[in-house]
């Protein structure tokens, strides 16, 4: 009697991954790119389906706008030039200016610094899809950049919350502020911050290193994400899917509540202070671009987030400008904003431009 093929997912029959294969009852394997294997026991086949899965991933470029891509390259690579220049330039004033040896300048420097790990992690596959048409990647190099671009994401929410947490101790609490944040408290906070940024991606990233992925498996960005070589396994994933989300309620979500309050906090200060105390209102200045600071990150997250989650039939063009939002706004707005709304980098700034000139 001649037998049905049988629809396998996955490689054991797991409902995780997104791979479809086909398999006989008879001993013989069909995978969806058309090639055939004949071979003995499941654990061959098994072994057979591993070594086919992708160790290739393809990067995406700008959908149905492939004739272009050297032209649309110009303004990305224009735009991570002037993201670098930035923040290059605020971490050198910071630097070589003793008046700005301050907390709150040393976490602007840590911002200033996660910025530019977001640009050099993420330029060298954009840049190649973009104007090298270098669309491959292995497996394990994609690993990796998702690896540190989600580090540095991380570390720029947490530093976000360190600055609101510096403005609240710096408004509420004036006479102990140089007490509460001393350099060698600055430095642990960052510290802290980093390795909480990192050793928690290190149990996803393992296991993505462990999955079989689907052959011809295309990525919706131009570099890699966890939440996108996830949906390319051919495997059961929920142990990612779950741990991904509690570990960005865990650092993303709770940073952004414990922002809030500090603000909430600073706000009720603020309102129950003396009409004539200017000292508080100069502090209560330097939240405002903090706080631009805080939308410029925390909005292309969430348009990103909701894009990923509930766009599934949305055009693939808006996946790859939203992932270029995310990843170019906040690096390149950061050095604008402190540049301006901050006098004392304004200052330094225009002093170094005509000393320059002269």
């Amino acid at each position: 009697m001649r037998s049905h093929p049988r629809l396998v997912r996955g490689i054991s029959g797991s409902a995780g991954g997104a791979c479809m294969f086909q398999s006989n009852d008879v001993d013989h394997l069909v995978i969806s790119t058309g090639h055939q294997w004949t071979g003995t026991g499941w654990s061959t086949r098994r072994q057979f389906i591993t070594n086919l899965s992708a160790t290739l991933f393809t990067l995406r470029g700008f959908p149905g706008l492939e004739g272009v891509h050297q032209w649309i390259g110009i303004p990305i690579f224009s735009a991570y030039l002037f993201a670098v220049l930035g923040n290059c330039t605020i971490l050198y004033i910071i630097w070589t200016e003793p008046s700005l040896h301050q907390p709150m300048y040393y976490f602007l420097a840590m911002l200033a610094t996660t910025d530019l790990g977001l640009c050099l992690t993420t330029v060298p596959t954009v840049m190649g899809v973009l104007w090298f048409q270098l669309r491959k990647i292995s497996k394990q190099a994609c690993i990796s950049q998702a690896f540190i671009f989600h580090s540095f994401s991380f570390m720029e929410s947490a530093v976000l919350f360190a600055m609101a947490l510096d403005r609240f101790l710096a408004i509420c609490y004036p006479l102990r502020y140089t007490l509460l944040l001393t350099t060698s408290r600055v430095a642990g906070i960052g510290l802290a911050l980093l390795l909480r940024s990192t050793l928690l991606l290190v149990a996803p990233m393992a296991f993505l290193q462990q999955f079989p992925y689907c052959p011809g498996a295309t990525l919706s960005h131009s570099y890699c994400l966890h939440q996108d070589m996830i949906r390319l396994a051919c495997a059961n994933t929920v142990f990612n899917t779950f741990y991904g989300l509690i570990v960005i309620l865990l650092t993303l979500g709770s940073d952004l509540l414990f922002i809030f309050i500090s603000y909430s906090l600073i706000l009720k200060t603020v309102l129950g202070m003396n009409s004539g105390d200017e000292g508080h209102r100069k502090a209560l200045g330097t939240c405002v671009s903090h706080l631009c600071t805080v939308l410029v990150f925390y909005v292309p997250v969430l348009g990103l987030s909701v894009v990923h989650r509930f766009g599934q039939h949305a055009s693939p063009l808006l996946h790859v400008v939203m992932g270029n939002v995310y990843i170019l706004f906040p690096p390149l707005m950061n050095p604008v904003i402190y540049s301006i709304k901050t006098k004392q980098i304004y200052s330094r700034i225009l002093k170094a431009v005509s000393l320059k000139r002269v």
